[in-house]
C-alpha cells in the first residue's frame, strides 16, 4: 500500500473518531429558548470563563465524555455562556465559575449550583434536579 493511501485512511479514521466524540452540543440562549418551547425540556446553562481551570477540567472530564454528553442531550437543552465573551441573559449573576442554572421551558429558574464535579457527582446532581422537576409537574 502506498504512503498516500495509508495517510488518507489514517486521516479519515481520525476525523471520523473526532466527529463521533465531540461531546455536548452547546446551544445559544436564544436557540435554547426556541427549542424548549417545542420539547418542554429543562435548560441547563453552564457559565464559564476562559481562564477557569475548573471549567476546563469539567469540560474534559464530564462534557466531552460520550455517555455524559448523551445523557445531557437527552434530558436537557445545554447552553454555555462564556463570561469572557458575553454577559449573562436575564440579569443573572454568578460569584464563581463554573456555575450552572437550570430553567423550565418558560424561563423560570429552578436551580443554581456552583462548583466543579466529576461525572458521577454531576450525574447525581442533575438527575435529582430532573426528578424534583418531574415531581412538581405531577402535582
Amino acid at each position: 500500500m502506498n504512503k498516500n493511501l495509508v495517510s488518507l485512511l489514517l486521516f479519515l479514521l481520525l476525523t471520523a473518531s473526532s466527529l463521533y466524540a465531540e461531546g455536548v452540543n452547546w446551544r445559544s440562549w436564544e436557540a435554547a429558548l426556541d427549542e424548549a418551547k417545542s420539547t418542554n425540556k429543562l435548560i441547563m446553562m453552564d457559565v464559564i470563563r476562559d481562564n477557569c481551570r475548573y471549567c476546563i477540567k469539567m469540560e474534559k472530564a464530564v462534557f466531552d465524555n460520550e455517555k455524559m454528553a448523551a445523557y445531557i442531550e437527552k434530558n436537557f437543552i445545554p447552553v454555555k455562556v462564556d463570561l469572557s465573551k458575553r454577559e449573562l441573559p436575564m440579569g443573572l449573576k454568578v460569584e464563581i465559575t463554573p456555575t450552572f442554572f437550570f430553567f423550565t421551558s418558560d424561563q423560570k429558574m429552578i436551580k443554581k449550583i456552583s462548583g466543579s464535579w466529576n461525572q458521577k457527582v454531576f450525574y447525581e446532581l442533575t438527575d435529582k434536579i430532573l426528578e424534583n422537576n418531574r415531581l412538581k409537574d405531577e402535582k
